[in-house]
């Protein structure tokens, strides 16, 4: 008999999600949660989920990932690679926790706080738009705590609320690249930081502070990283050819470059997204991390534009920070002095704020795409 989705809007209050969870994660009523946002975005996840059609045989949570490398895609996870998942994380942070969910529950990263919650027999704490951190923190019970958040919330909690993140056993961090700087000064701070690194495609994070969770494989080569393991999606909502391409040989093949030293790995950012300006590869997560060490820059998103002389030049469209003006001249020196001069950029856009996709990632493209003019 064939099975079809049930779709779910992001509820107001995420617990909502918890009984629902527990039934797909049984593998008895396959879900989606379609994520919070305008009607379009709603309408665009709709469509590569088609409700309508019987669902893929194994598929037991369909989740749209955030289309940072184009269009979104729902992604077909059975509920072993959900549970393989949830399982190989507790035994890595030392057992079962209470969570805390900071995170949207329609990307992967959201849903997996869930999962693990459901798993362990715990009610995680949602930490509420505005909240302080200390007060969520107060709401969560005695014992082993956890939070995932992204760097974004990991940079501003350490600036603001330091003690309350010192309280959790493990902090994950993911979802984007965390800035070298930022992880020593949390780490300088006695914050527990485990960085994480995965995607939907794994059911989320699969290698922990560089080493793979127990039963995950690492491969890397001139293609990128490779991945396989018993965290593996099934592949692409209605899109075998996409699936084949991705998961050829029981890996899936992320894109990402990267390299695996004594089964430590490194990763260096999306493929797509490297700047070849002079016939030099520049990683824009790489550039990014050192224009947030400058005291005139809270945030920065690093791409490439064409450019007769370069090939590509380096764009870098920033925040200010409170009271700062950067420019060029003060920029390029800063990054020439730690990455070199290619790295620096020859490009510089002051901006209001970063836009971030619905996983909490930096919306790399989209900022490309709206600064079309306007460069200082």
């Amino acid at each position: 008999m064939a099975r079809h989705l049930t779709l779910v809007p992001a509820p107001d209050d995420p617990l909502a999600l918890l009984e629902p969870l527990r039934a797909c994660l049984a593998g008895t009523a396959p879900l989606a949660v379609l994520p919070a946002g305008p009607p379009a975005a709603v309408d665009a996840a709709r469509a590569v989920l088609r409700p309508e059609e019987p669902l893929e045989e194994g598929a037991d949570l369909v989740v749209v990932t955030s289309g940072s490398t184009g269009g979104g895609r729902a992604v077909l996870l059975p509920a072993t690679a959900l549970r393989a998942s949830a399982t190989a994380t507790a035994e890595r942070l030392g057992g079962p926790g209470a969570w805390l969910l900071a995170l949207p529950v329609s990307a992967v990263a959201g849903l997996q706080v869930l999962c693990r919650s459901v798993l362990a027999g715990t009610t995680p704490t949602v930490l509420g738009r505005g909240e302080p951190l200390a007060t969520a923190v107060a709401r969560m019970p005695a014992g082993r705590r956890y939070a995932a958040l992204v760097p974004t919330q990991l940079r501003r909690y350490l600036e603001t609320e330091p003690a309350a993140l010192r309280s959790f056993d493990a902090v994950l961090v993911g979802g984007a690249a965390t800035d070298p700087g930022l992880l020593a000064r949390a780490r300088e701070a006695g914050v527990a930081v485990v960085t994480t690194y995965g995607m939907t495609e794994t059911a989320g994070g699969c290698v922990y502070d560089g080493v793979p969770l127990d039963g995950v494989r690492v491969a890397v080569d001139d293609s990128g990283i490779r991945l396989a393991g018993p965290v593996l999606a099934l592949g692409y909502r209605g899109d075998p050819a996409a699936t084949a391409e991705a998961f050829a040989g029981g890996e899936f093949h992320t894109r990402d470059a990267g390299e695996l030293i004594d089964g430590v790995l490194t990763v260096h950012g999306r493929l797509d997204d490297v700047v070849v300006t002079g016939g030099v590869n520049v990683a824009p997560q790489a550039v990014e991390g050192v224009l947030r060490e400058h005291p005139s820059v809270a945030d920065a998103v690093v791409f490439g534009r064409p450019d007769d002389e370069w090939g590509h030049r380096v764009v870098a469209a920033v925040v200010p920070a409170p009271g700062a003006a950067p420019d060029l001249a003060e920029l390029r020196p800063w990054v020439t002095e730690r990455l070199g001069a290619p790295s620096a950029p020859r490009e510089l856009q002051l901006i209001e704020e970063i836009a971030s996709l619905h996983t909490g990632k930096p919306d790399r493209r989209g900022v490309a795409a709206a600064l079309s003019g306007g460069a200082a």
